[in-house]
Protein backbone atom coordinates (compact mmCIF):
# COMPACT_ATOMS: atom_id res chain seq x y z
CA UNK A 1 0.00 0.00 0.00
CA UNK A 2 1.43 3.37 -0.81
CA UNK A 3 2.37 6.13 1.67
CA UNK A 4 -0.12 8.41 2.61
CA UNK A 5 -0.01 11.79 1.46
CA UNK A 6 -1.14 14.54 3.38
CA UNK A 7 -3.70 17.25 1.32
CA UNK A 8 -0.64 19.78 0.69
CA UNK A 9 1.21 16.84 -1.00
CA UNK A 10 -1.77 15.86 -3.00
CA UNK A 11 -2.26 18.70 -4.58
CA UNK A 12 1.73 19.80 -5.26
CA UNK A 13 2.83 19.86 -8.89
CA UNK A 14 6.87 20.61 -7.83
CA UNK A 15 8.69 19.43 -10.46
CA UNK A 16 5.84 18.12 -12.54
CA UNK A 17 6.04 19.33 -16.82
CA UNK A 18 2.55 20.95 -17.65
CA UNK A 19 1.36 21.42 -21.95
CA UNK A 20 -1.44 23.98 -22.06
CA UNK A 21 -2.42 24.87 -25.69
CA UNK A 22 -4.40 27.96 -26.46
CA UNK A 23 -2.65 29.45 -23.67
CA UNK A 24 -2.17 33.20 -23.83
CA UNK A 25 -6.01 33.16 -23.97
CA UNK A 26 -8.39 34.61 -21.34
CA UNK A 27 -8.49 31.37 -19.68
CA UNK A 28 -5.73 29.81 -20.83
CA UNK A 29 -3.68 32.10 -19.19
CA UNK A 30 -5.77 31.47 -15.94
CA UNK A 31 -5.03 27.61 -16.24
CA UNK A 32 -1.06 28.23 -16.79
CA UNK A 33 -0.67 30.30 -13.52
CA UNK A 34 -2.75 27.96 -11.60
CA UNK A 35 -0.48 25.27 -12.59
CA UNK A 36 3.01 26.85 -11.93
CA UNK A 37 1.46 28.54 -8.45
CA UNK A 38 0.96 24.26 -7.70
CA UNK A 39 5.18 24.47 -8.73
CA UNK A 40 4.84 22.77 -12.38
CA UNK A 41 6.90 23.89 -14.91
CA UNK A 42 4.78 25.60 -17.56
CA UNK A 43 4.90 24.62 -21.67
CA UNK A 44 3.06 27.83 -22.99
CA UNK A 45 1.58 26.99 -26.22
CA UNK A 46 -0.13 29.06 -29.08
CA UNK A 47 -0.36 30.59 -32.51
CA UNK A 48 1.70 33.33 -31.41
CA UNK A 49 5.00 32.73 -29.93
CA UNK A 50 6.09 35.88 -28.95
CA UNK A 51 3.31 36.09 -26.53
CA UNK A 52 3.66 32.42 -25.72
CA UNK A 53 7.34 33.51 -24.71
CA UNK A 54 6.30 36.75 -23.19
CA UNK A 55 3.66 35.14 -20.91
CA UNK A 56 6.06 32.30 -20.20
CA UNK A 57 8.65 34.88 -18.83
CA UNK A 58 5.87 35.85 -16.34
CA UNK A 59 5.63 32.52 -14.81
CA UNK A 60 7.48 30.78 -12.19
CA UNK A 61 10.00 27.68 -11.94
CA UNK A 62 11.38 26.79 -15.30
CA UNK A 63 8.57 27.63 -18.35
CA UNK A 64 8.58 27.88 -22.09
CA UNK A 65 6.72 29.54 -24.86
CA UNK A 66 6.30 27.42 -28.20
CA UNK A 67 4.57 28.41 -31.20
CA UNK A 68 1.99 25.37 -31.82
CA UNK A 69 -0.57 24.90 -34.40
CA UNK A 70 -2.55 21.96 -33.19
CA UNK A 71 -4.12 20.75 -36.56
CA UNK A 72 -0.75 19.99 -37.55
CA UNK A 73 0.25 16.60 -36.72
CA UNK A 74 3.95 18.07 -37.97
CA UNK A 75 4.06 21.14 -35.74
CA UNK A 76 2.90 19.22 -32.38
CA UNK A 77 5.40 16.55 -33.17
CA UNK A 78 8.30 19.41 -33.10
CA UNK A 79 6.98 20.53 -29.94
CA UNK A 80 7.31 16.77 -28.01
CA UNK A 81 11.12 16.58 -29.42
CA UNK A 82 11.63 20.39 -27.68
CA UNK A 83 9.83 19.77 -24.36
CA UNK A 84 11.31 16.48 -24.35
CA UNK A 85 15.10 17.68 -25.28
CA UNK A 86 14.34 20.49 -22.36
CA UNK A 87 12.40 18.65 -19.65
CA UNK A 88 12.66 14.64 -20.83
CA UNK A 89 9.25 14.19 -18.93
CA UNK A 90 6.24 15.61 -19.81
CA UNK A 91 3.25 14.84 -16.65
CA UNK A 92 0.30 16.93 -17.83
CA UNK A 93 -1.49 17.94 -20.95
CA UNK A 94 -4.29 20.47 -20.89
CA UNK A 95 -6.21 20.32 -24.24
CA UNK A 96 -8.03 24.39 -24.01
CA UNK A 97 -7.42 25.11 -27.71
CA UNK A 98 -10.35 25.89 -28.89
CA UNK A 99 -12.55 27.92 -31.65
CA UNK A 100 -16.00 29.69 -30.71
CA UNK A 101 -18.25 31.61 -33.28
CA UNK A 102 -17.24 35.07 -34.18
CA UNK A 103 -19.20 37.05 -36.79
CA UNK A 104 -17.35 39.96 -38.44
CA UNK A 105 -20.17 42.08 -39.27
CA UNK A 106 -22.73 42.62 -36.35
CA UNK A 107 -25.24 43.38 -39.16
CA UNK A 108 -24.99 39.71 -41.12
CA UNK A 109 -24.35 37.66 -37.64
CA UNK A 110 -27.94 37.21 -37.05
CA UNK A 111 -28.87 35.29 -40.47
CA UNK A 112 -25.59 33.79 -40.87
CA UNK A 113 -25.47 32.36 -37.46
CA UNK A 114 -29.15 30.61 -37.96
CA UNK A 115 -28.71 27.08 -38.47
CA UNK A 116 -30.25 27.24 -41.59
CA UNK A 117 -27.78 29.56 -42.81
CA UNK A 118 -24.55 28.56 -40.79
CA UNK A 119 -21.76 28.09 -43.24
CA UNK A 120 -20.45 24.91 -43.67
CA UNK A 121 -16.88 25.76 -43.87
CA UNK A 122 -16.92 27.78 -40.54
CA UNK A 123 -18.26 24.09 -38.99
CA UNK A 124 -15.44 22.10 -40.33
CA UNK A 125 -12.76 24.96 -39.02
CA UNK A 126 -14.39 24.11 -35.36
CA UNK A 127 -14.36 20.19 -36.35
CA UNK A 128 -10.21 21.08 -36.98
CA UNK A 129 -9.09 22.83 -33.82
CA UNK A 130 -11.76 21.20 -31.73
CA UNK A 131 -11.53 18.37 -31.99
CA UNK A 132 -9.07 16.78 -34.49
CA UNK A 133 -6.40 18.91 -33.06
CA UNK A 134 -7.12 17.49 -29.29
CA UNK A 135 -7.16 14.15 -31.31
CA UNK A 136 -3.34 14.98 -32.34
CA UNK A 137 -2.14 16.90 -29.08
CA UNK A 138 -3.17 13.47 -27.16
CA UNK A 139 -2.13 11.26 -29.26
CA UNK A 140 1.92 12.85 -29.60
CA UNK A 141 2.14 13.94 -26.60
CA UNK A 142 -0.21 11.64 -24.26
CA UNK A 143 1.74 9.06 -26.21
CA UNK A 144 4.81 9.87 -23.95
CA UNK A 145 2.42 9.53 -20.75
CA UNK A 146 1.65 5.97 -21.70
CA UNK A 147 5.73 5.24 -22.18
CA UNK A 148 6.21 6.78 -19.09
CA UNK A 149 3.17 4.86 -17.14
CA UNK A 150 2.16 7.80 -15.76
CA UNK A 151 0.42 11.58 -16.57
CA UNK A 152 -3.12 13.34 -16.73
CA UNK A 153 -4.75 14.86 -19.58
CA UNK A 154 -7.26 17.39 -19.09
CA UNK A 155 -9.67 18.34 -21.84
CA UNK A 156 -11.35 21.47 -21.95
CA UNK A 157 -15.38 21.15 -23.07
CA UNK A 158 -18.02 23.41 -21.93
CA UNK A 159 -21.47 23.03 -20.64
CA UNK A 160 -22.67 23.53 -24.37
CA UNK A 161 -21.16 20.05 -24.24
CA UNK A 162 -24.05 18.57 -21.70
CA UNK A 163 -27.21 20.66 -22.62
CA UNK A 164 -28.39 22.76 -25.51
CA UNK A 165 -27.68 26.57 -25.98
CA UNK A 166 -30.42 28.73 -24.44
CA UNK A 167 -31.17 30.56 -27.74
CA UNK A 168 -32.96 33.29 -25.70
CA UNK A 169 -30.05 34.56 -24.06
CA UNK A 170 -28.59 36.42 -27.11
CA UNK A 171 -31.77 38.53 -26.82
CA UNK A 172 -31.08 42.20 -26.37
CA UNK A 173 -33.11 44.02 -23.86
CA UNK A 174 -36.01 44.92 -26.24
CA UNK A 175 -36.10 41.14 -26.68
CA UNK A 176 -34.55 41.24 -30.35
CA UNK A 177 -32.65 38.03 -31.07
CA UNK A 178 -28.96 39.23 -31.90
CA UNK A 179 -27.53 36.14 -33.27
CA UNK A 180 -27.80 32.59 -32.38
CA UNK A 181 -25.30 29.75 -30.64
CA UNK A 182 -24.33 27.85 -33.48
CA UNK A 183 -24.96 23.77 -33.58
CA UNK A 184 -20.34 24.37 -34.01
CA UNK A 185 -19.65 24.68 -30.43
CA UNK A 186 -21.82 22.07 -29.01
CA UNK A 187 -21.12 19.30 -31.06
CA UNK A 188 -16.79 19.63 -31.13
CA UNK A 189 -17.58 20.19 -27.09
CA UNK A 190 -19.90 17.09 -26.74
CA UNK A 191 -16.97 15.01 -28.33
CA UNK A 192 -14.67 15.94 -26.35
CA UNK A 193 -16.75 14.46 -23.40
CA UNK A 194 -16.98 11.24 -25.38
CA UNK A 195 -13.51 11.66 -26.59
CA UNK A 196 -12.09 11.52 -23.09
CA UNK A 197 -14.08 8.61 -22.17
CA UNK A 198 -12.89 6.91 -24.37
CA UNK A 199 -8.66 8.08 -23.80
CA UNK A 200 -9.24 6.89 -20.27
CA UNK A 201 -10.66 3.65 -20.98
CA UNK A 202 -8.36 2.57 -23.44
CA UNK A 203 -5.02 4.46 -21.02
CA UNK A 204 -6.50 3.33 -18.12
CA UNK A 205 -3.69 0.41 -17.55
CA UNK A 206 -1.14 2.77 -18.70
CA UNK A 207 -1.64 5.00 -15.45
CA UNK A 208 -2.54 7.85 -18.01
CA UNK A 209 -5.71 9.27 -16.55
CA UNK A 210 -8.20 11.45 -19.06
CA UNK A 211 -10.44 13.87 -17.67
CA UNK A 212 -12.74 16.52 -18.82
CA UNK A 213 -13.11 20.09 -17.27
CA UNK A 214 -16.83 21.76 -18.26
CA UNK A 215 -16.41 25.65 -17.16
CA UNK A 216 -19.52 28.18 -17.91
CA UNK A 217 -19.51 31.30 -19.60
CA UNK A 218 -16.85 33.95 -18.46
CA UNK A 219 -17.71 37.34 -18.30
CA UNK A 220 -15.20 39.44 -20.70
CA UNK A 221 -16.40 42.16 -21.64
CA UNK A 222 -19.56 41.09 -22.93
CA UNK A 223 -23.02 43.35 -24.13
CA UNK A 224 -24.66 44.19 -20.77
CA UNK A 225 -27.89 42.37 -21.81
CA UNK A 226 -26.00 39.37 -21.98
CA UNK A 227 -24.71 39.06 -18.89
CA UNK A 228 -27.56 39.92 -17.09
CA UNK A 229 -29.57 37.21 -19.34
CA UNK A 230 -26.44 34.80 -19.19
CA UNK A 231 -26.34 35.76 -14.91
CA UNK A 232 -30.59 35.19 -14.38
CA UNK A 233 -30.04 31.83 -16.51
CA UNK A 234 -27.27 30.72 -13.61
CA UNK A 235 -28.33 30.11 -10.03
CA UNK A 236 -25.42 31.43 -8.32
CA UNK A 237 -26.48 34.75 -10.27
CA UNK A 238 -23.07 35.48 -12.41
CA UNK A 239 -20.99 35.09 -14.52
CA UNK A 240 -17.65 32.86 -14.08
CA UNK A 241 -14.66 34.89 -13.36
CA UNK A 242 -11.15 34.38 -15.11
CA UNK A 243 -9.67 32.65 -11.89
CA UNK A 244 -13.04 30.55 -10.99
CA UNK A 245 -11.17 27.47 -12.64
CA UNK A 246 -7.68 27.08 -11.44
CA UNK A 247 -9.20 25.15 -7.96
CA UNK A 248 -10.43 22.47 -10.47
CA UNK A 249 -7.79 22.22 -13.06
CA UNK A 250 -4.90 21.65 -10.38
CA UNK A 251 -7.18 19.15 -8.72
CA UNK A 252 -7.31 17.42 -12.43
CA UNK A 253 -4.00 17.67 -12.62
CA UNK A 254 -2.68 16.55 -9.47
CA UNK A 255 -2.33 13.42 -7.41
CA UNK A 256 -5.40 15.02 -5.45
CA UNK A 257 -7.92 13.48 -8.11
CA UNK A 258 -5.49 10.00 -8.45
CA UNK A 259 -8.46 7.45 -8.86
CA UNK A 260 -10.71 9.85 -10.99
CA UNK A 261 -10.05 9.17 -14.77
CA UNK A 262 -12.90 9.32 -17.51
CA UNK A 263 -15.03 12.09 -15.98
CA UNK A 264 -16.46 15.26 -16.89
CA UNK A 265 -16.17 17.73 -13.59
CA UNK A 266 -18.71 20.56 -14.10
CA UNK A 267 -17.53 24.21 -12.83
CA UNK A 268 -20.72 26.05 -14.15
CA UNK A 269 -22.05 28.17 -11.21
CA UNK A 270 -25.02 25.90 -11.60
CA UNK A 271 -26.14 26.18 -15.02
CA UNK A 272 -26.58 22.39 -15.81
CA UNK A 273 -28.65 21.84 -12.51
CA UNK A 274 -31.69 23.27 -13.91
Amino acid sequence: MPEEKKISQLFSLDGKVAIVTGAVGLIGKQHCIALAEAGANVVVCDLNESDCKKFAYSLPNSPSGFYVDITSKASVLKLKEEVLKKYRKVDILVNNAAINDKFEDPISALEESKFENYPLELFKQSLDVNVTGMFICSQVIGSIMAKQQSGSIINIASTYGIVAPDQSIYKDENGKQIFYKSAAYPVTKGAVISFTKFLAAYWGNKGVRVNTLSPGGVKDKQDEFFIKNYSARTPLGRMAHPDDYKGALVFLASDASGYMTGANLVVDGGWTAW
